[in-house]
């Protein structure tokens, strides 16, 4: 599944993209949803209730109050793994992209040969980062985190909540499953209901351990492999 934004203050000209896009990736049989905004600050609102939502982002460069290389910037400073595209109908603003991280440029209006070759450089780059991202599904809703932003994992009867500093995600499944899953990531069961990245805890005392600012109990089953994982985590450091 590809999630694809498209901010741009003029309707037609997100039709007209909207329009191209859904043909290009109908023909190629990829999975996808397309969001529309019609402002930075649209998106920017959404976004924060959505986090990790969108895999692939069109800004155009030039809106409102909030511009695009604005917008650009307040995002990149939460979500760095964000593919962001500038959509713009001047050529001058082509370099200032590259200090928030632009995958590209399109000049208006956007050539489908130009769509095709941007849509293979993303989607080879959220297969190569798949690694390091945890994917999982809520209904409709599918969300890609950065394995390093994540804290825990914690079994709630039959949901699955992924704990991170600013966020919760909760999905239906098994923790078993979860921690088979991220089996090479520096995870470590602490509990039956929780599963820890180890670079993540701050400290083990008796039979509890911190994580972010949350005290976590410790199984006696599970103590000395969460002991053993935050004394490997320290010598990598």
């Amino acid at each position: 599944m590809l999630s694809i934004g498209i901010c741009d203050d003029s309707q037609d000209s997100r039709q007209s993209l909207k329009w191209l896009l859904e043909g290009i990736l109908e023909s190629k049989n990829t999975e996808h949803t397309i969001y529309e905004f019609s402002s930075g600050e649209t998106l920017l609102a959404w976004i924060q209730k959505h986090p990790n939502e969108i895999d692939l982002l069109f800004l155009d460069i030039e809106m409102g109050e909030i511009n695009g290389m604005e917008t650009a910037r307040q995002l990149r400073q939460r979500h760095p793994l964000l593919q962001m595209v500038f959509v713009t109908g001047y050529s001058d603003y082509v370099f200032d992209g590259y200090g928030v991280g632009a995958l590209g440029y399109l000049m208006k209006p956007a050539k489908r040969e130009q769509l095709e070759e941007i849509l293979t450089r993303s989607l080879g780059k959220l297969c190569r980062e798949s690694q390091l991202v945890y994917s999982c599904r809520d209904g409709d809703r599918w969300f890609r985190i950065p394995a390093k932003e994540i804290l825990y994992f914690e079994s709630d009867r039959r949901k699955v909540n992924c704990v991170t500093r600013d966020q919760v995600y909760s999905f239906y499944g098994k923790l078993d499953q979860v921690a088979r899953e991220v089996e090479n990531w520096g995870f470590v069961r602490i509990h039956q209901r929780y599963l820890v990245r180890s670079a993540a805890i701050r400290q083990i005392c008796g039979t509890e351990v911190t994580v972010g600012d949350k005290t976590l109990p410790i199984s006696r089953s599970c103590h000395q492999a969460a002991l053993l994982a935050l004394t490997r985590t320290a010598l990598e450091e």
